[in-house]
């Protein structure tokens, strides 16, 4: 860690934060030079019984969860990997959260405290690595989702959870206002719901938790069983499946899971129980962005496309002054993931 500060204090240049690059699509800019991180990997505690796990941000996720599989454990927020080399630190940095999101919790949930370096190389710690230590203000979770624009991450403590006991996908054919209804009706209901999905007719759900409670579900809700289950959901997960191929721009749409189907040209696959969509199309943004807007949502061109349009939806004035400060106050100079979120950030 000591070769990153000097890197950071003594650099007169801007700064491009990288450990495994798989999530080098994701972003505004990828301006300065590499800093890699890739190498300030490694678990630095693993309490089975607590629930929790302290590893490194370079540590790849692939390490993080093939230990947790051998304690039935998991990370409870299922984030995608986007590649081999997929780390903690990018997965945090980004905030990426998988299918399970809406029924267990976003990544920035389960984060109980984080380790940083600022943009002048000082090592900042936040939080703890009990569930209980809430106390203070929660930077550590400002860092998740802010793209590194506000501090390399160097360390990380998660909350996990225990695997469930039994998981069961099952498949319903209907239109996609059929499919709305019911997922915001099911979400409402004590049913053990872990993912749902739907694409060109038919609506995925997927059933977490104790052998008979998954049963009595099934009984309840009806539905064929899909062979594949758990394939089907890694494919969804790391962008893998179909719909994610080909060069149409991706736009992620987020938005109050309630709201009817969306007019608008293109592909679309719906998960997060209604609450995440996904659009492929060539429509403008000058298009898509209103109609998000009116809903009470927001849309991100999460890949593909013409980044000059602002991979992010626009903040308000007085939102965008909060991210100066903090920029300002974080990274005073200015030189950590430069233009990563936003053009001046």
């Amino acid at each position: 860690m000591q070769a990153l500060q000097e890197r950071i204090r003594t650099t007169h240049l801007p700064l491009r934060i990288r450990a495994g690059g798989t999530k080098d699509f994701y972003g505004q800019s990828l301006a300065g030079d590499i800093l890699d991180v890739s190498a300030h990997r490694g678990i630095v505690s693993y309490e089975p019984g607590e629930l929790v796990i302290t590893a490194k941000c370079g540590t790849p996720l692939a390490e993080i969860e093939t230990l947790l599989d051998e304690h039935g454990q998991m990370l409870g927020f299922e984030p995608p990997r986007f590649g081999a080399a997929s780390s903690l630190g990018g997965t945090l940095a980004c905030g990426f959260s998988g299918p399970r999101r809406p029924y267990s919790g976003s990544a920035r949930d389960f984060v109980l405290g984080m380790e940083i370096l600022d943009g002048t190389g000082q090592h900042l710690k936040f939080g703890g690595r009990v569930i209980k230590n809430v106390a203070g203000y929660d930077a550590s979770r400002l860092m998740t989702g802010a793209l590194g624009t506000l501090g390399v991450l160097v360390q990380a403590s998660l909350k996990v959870l225990p695997k469930p006991q039994s998981e069961l996908t099952l498949q319903f054919e209907m239109d996609e206002a059929t499919a709305l209804k019911h997922m915001n009706e099911w979400a409402g209901r004590p049913l053990p719901l872990s993912a749902s999905a739907w694409q060109s007719g038919v609506l995925f759900l997927r059933l977490s938790g104790a052998n008979n409670a998954v049963r009595e579900a099934h009984a309840k809700l009806g539905g064929e069983p899909h062979l594949h289950g758990t394939e089907f959901w890694r494919l969804l997960r790391d962008h893998e499946a179909a719909f994610f191929s080909g060069d149409l721009p991706l736009w992620r749409l987020s938005l109050p899971a309630c709201t009817p189907p969306l007019d608008l040209d293109g592909k679309q696959l719906i998960t997060w129980g209604g609450a995440e969509r996904w659009l492929k199309t060539n429509a403008a943004a000058t298009e898509i962005r209103p109609r998000l807007a009116a809903s009470g949502g927001h849309a991100t061109l999460f890949a593909v496309g013409e980044k000059s349009v602002g991979v992010f939806h626009p903040l308000p004035a007085a939102l965008m002054k909060y991210h100066a400060r903090l920029k300002k106050l974080f990274d005073p100079r200015g030189i950590l993931n430069r233009g990563r979120l936003y053009p001046d950030f």
